[in-house]
């Protein structure tokens, strides 16, 4: 129980140093953490150019499926996409070092992404487009799928069992999440069988950076499969002139280099459901991980669990408002 609570008690900084000496990453004594929750990254300097270390949390991801993260990336930095890829040893990329397993990534330097500049949507739209191209080209095998019953009825089930939720609104979460796990299964029955492909996953602007080039994708430790669309919702904000301004801009960088499934479209607020439970359940699951009480110390509070029971309702009747973007 210890370990699930504290998974990287171990991972002193003179532990991360070792292990990078280990495999041939020496550093020049500068180690800086990065903001990083379910894993732990850190971002080495070198003489020869900073290295990111990325220690996976033990028990999340299978060796299968990170080399298939692995492999991924690989194939996108091949296609010349600005992608993280991890940095070989011995034809290995998932290392070893005591209990715990990480990778090693070159740094890609790049700032926050200013997506109302001119162009940078529709640039941001034709990386992705490529990113899906290849995403399409095979399937992954152990990587998990965009499912509602990973991303929903399990996190629900997570959250009921969370001793965080308050005992007077169990009824009302339960009664309002299914209510909205049963409209999202409608839609997505009511759209039909829309193409799912290998995707970055939690494409948001947290994992974008931006260099002279264009985007910069940082991390996949999230990628799946799943349809074309979440890669894109996630990118849009603000009022509903702006989406639309925003999806346009989106869209005519999208389309030089792929097709695009209209009926994904309606799909955009039952995805936006189950990443508002998924995210609640995530929280919950980590809870014993110090980490997590200090970056979300309103997680514990009543009052979050009333606004996200209320939030989760509000989500309900957007689903079943006209969509925002239309074709």
């Amino acid at each position: 129980m210890k370990g699930a609570r504290r998974p990287f008690a171990g991972l002193a900084p003179e532990v991360v140093l070792d292990a990078a000496e280990t495999f041939g990453f020496g550093g020049d004594g500068r180690l800086f953490a990065l903001n990083s929750y379910e894993n732990r990254v850190y971002q080495l300097g070198r003489g020869e150019g900073a290295v990111v270390l990325k220690f996976y949390r033990p028990g999340r991801w299978t060796d299968a499926q990170i080399l298939e993260e692995h492999a991924f990336a690989q194939e996108l930095a091949a296609a010349e996409l600005a992608v993280a890829a991890p940095i070989a040893r011995d034809g290995r990329t998932l290392l070893r070092f005591g209990e715990f397993r990480f990778a090693a990534f070159p740094w890609l330097p790049g700032r926050a992404p200013e997506l109302d500049a001119p162009g940078a949507r529709e640039v941001l739209g034709r990386a992705l487009a490529r990113m899906h191209g290849i995403g399409n080209l095979r399937a992954f095998s152990s990587r998990p799928a965009l499912t509602i019953e990973r991303l929903g009825y399990e996190a629900r089930e997570r959250v009921l069992g969370s001793r965080l939720l308050p005992e007077a609104l169990r009824d009302r979460y339960a009664d309002v999440s299914r209510r909205l796990l049963e409209r999202i299964e409608a839609v997505f029955a009511e759209t039909g069988p829309v193409r799912t492909l290998r995707l970055h996953g939690d494409c948001q602007l947290g994992n974008l950076l931006w260099d002279e080039h264009g985007p910069v994708f940082v991390d996949l430790d999230d990628c799946m499969s799943g349809p074309a669309i979440q890669d894109l919702w996630m990118l849009l904000s603000g009022s509903p002139d702006e989406q639309r301004r925003q999806w346009s801009e989106l869209l005519e960088g999208y389309q030089q280099f792929a097709d695009f499934d209209f009926r994904e479209l309606r799909l955009i607020e039952p995805l936006r459901a189950l990443r508002m439970l998924h995210h609640a359940a995530w929280i919950a699951q980590r809870w014993d991980d110090p980490a997590f009480p200090r970056a979300f110390p309103w997680f514990a509070e009543r009052r979050f669990w009333e606004n996200h029971v209320t939030d989760l309702l509000e989500q309900l009747a957007a689903i079943d408002d006209p969509p925002l973007l239309r074709y």
